[in-house]
C-alpha cells in the first residue's frame, strides 16, 4: 500500500487529539499538516493546544508543526494532502460548507462530524457493516464536478455500542429494537476536571442524541438506488441517552424483538462468526475480531474493556430473554477510538484500499 499524506482539521480539540496518537505511526498515513480555528493558526501545536486531554503523551513528532487556519488557508492545506480527517467544534451549516470547499479543492473529506449524515449522496459508514455504501461517491462527485473530491462520514460514537450487535441478527427478522445508551464524558469532549459538574450523577439528556440513535443505523441498513442512499423503514428503534460519570467508553441497554425468536445459541453464533470488509482486507486499524461476547454477568465495563483490541473491538454481554422483547443484551464500545478518530481512520483504510484516494 501506497503512503498517503493527510491533513487533519480540527487537531487541537480532543478528537483530533486521538487522531493525532492513533496516526502517530501509521504504515499508510503520513500527517503531513494541522488545522485548527483563527485562533491557533500560526502558532506551534503544543503552544495552540489550551489542555492535552489524552492520557498517552502528545507525539514530539507533532508538537511542533505550525498550526494552519483551517478556512483562510483551505488551498495551502489541500495542496499538500492526499485527503483530511475532519473533526470541528462548529455550527453545522459552516461545517457544510467548510466540508463542501475542501472537497470542491479535489482534497477528499473524512469526516467525524454530524452535518453531512443525512446528506443522501455522502455515505454514513461502519467499515463491518455498510462498505458498499462507498459507491454512492461517484454521483457524489457528479453532483460536486470534482474527479477526486468527496465527503465521506461515520456514524455518531454511541451506535457502534449497539448498531454492530443487531446487525448479524437482522436475519433473523428484528421487528423493533429499544436502547438505552451510557454514555461518557469524552463523547461531549470533556473530562472529569471540565465537567465537575457530572462526578456523583448522572445527566438524563445529550442534546440530539436520541434522534441520531433512533434515524442513523436506518441510514446505515439502507441501499444506494438512483445515486442516493435511501434509508432503511426497519426495524425501528427508540432510544434514552444519559450522560454517565465514565471517561471514555460507551454502554448500552439494548431490548430486541424479533419476527423469528431465535435461540440463545444461534445469536451468540451470529456474533461469534460475524466478520466484515475490514477483516477480509486485514486493514490495520481493523480488529481481528470484531464482536467479542463476555459470558461473565458483570461484563463488559468500561474499565476493563474499552481497550480490548486497541479500542476498536465491540463487546456484548449478559444476553438473556426478556418478558416484554423477546432478548436483551449489554454491548460497550471505546467512544473515541471506535466510536470516533479510530472509527474514522478505520474508514480512511477502507477507502483508500478500495482506491478512492488515487
Amino acid at each position: 500500500m501506497k503512503k498517503y499524506n493527510v491533513g487533519i482539521i480540527g487537531a487541537t480539540g480532543m478528537v483530533g487529539q486521538r487522531f493525532l496518537l492513533i496516526l502517530e505511526n501509521h504504515p499508510w498515513f503520513n500527517v503531513k499538516c494541522l488545522a485548527a480555528s483563527s485562533a491557533s493558526a500560526g502558532k506551534k501545536y503544543r503552544d495552540a493546544l489550551k489542555r492535552w486531554h489524552m492520557s498517552g503523551a502528545m507525539p514530539e513528532k507533532f508538537a511542533d508543526m505550525t498550526v494552519l487556519d483551517a478556512t483562510l488557508d483551505k488551498e495551502k492545506i489541500a495542496a499538500q494532502v492526499d485527503f483530511c480527517f475532519c473533526a470541528v467544534n462548529m455550527p453545522k451549516d459552516e461545517i457544510r460548507e467548510l466540508e463542501y470547499a475542501y472537497a470542491k479543492l479535489e482534497c477528499p473529506i473524512v469526516s467525524n462530524n454530524s452535518a453531512h449524515r443525512f446528506t443522501d449522496d455522502v455515505p454514513m459508514i461502519i467499515p463491518e457493516i455498510n462498505a458498499e455504501h462507498l459507491e454512492v461517491i461517484d454521483a457524489q462527485r457528479k453532483r460536486l464536478n470534482t474527479k477526486r473530491g468527496f465527503i465521506a462520514v461515520k456514524s455518531n460514537c454511541s451506535l457502534q455500542s449497539y448498531v454492530p450487535l443487531l446487525h448479524p441478527l437482522k436475519k433473523f427478522g428484528i421487528l423493533n429494537a429499544a436502547v438505552c445508551t451510557y454514555q461518557a464524558i469524552s463523547g461531549a469532549g470533556k473530562t472529569f476536571e471540565t465537567m465537575p459538574e457530572i462526578c456523583d450523577n448522572v445527566i438524563p439528556f445529550i442534546g440530539g442524541e436520541e434522534e441520531k440513535s433512533e434515524k442513523e443505523p436506518l441510514k446505515i441498513w439502507g441501499e444506494v438506488k438512483g445515486g442516493k442512499i435511501i434509508p432503511a423503514e426497519a426495524p425501528k428503534i427508540t432510544a434514552q441517552c444519559l450522560r454517565v460519570p465514565v471517561s471514555d467508553g460507551h454502554t448500552a441497554a439494548c431490548f430486541v424483538k424479533f419476527q423469528n425468536k431465535p435461540k440463545p445459541e444461534d445469536i451468540l453464533g451470529a456474533w461469534e462468526n460475524f466478520a466484515g470488509e475490514p477483516q477480509k482486507l486485514n486493514l490495520p486499524s481493523a480488529p481481528k475480531k470484531f464482536i467479542h461476547y463476555f459470558a461473565e454477568e458483570n461484563r463488559p465495563q468500561p474499565k476493563l474493556d474499552r481497550n480490548l483490541e486497541g479500542g476498536m473491538a465491540v463487546c456484548a454481554g449478559r444476553l438473556r430473554e426478556d418478558n416484554l422483547f423477546d432478548y436483551k443484551f449489554i454491548g460497550f464500545s471505546h467512544n473515541t477510538l471506535r466510536g470516533a478518530a479510530g472509527g474514522a481512520v478505520l474508514l480512511a483504510e477502507l477507502l483508500a484500499a478500495k482506491g478512492y484516494f488515487d
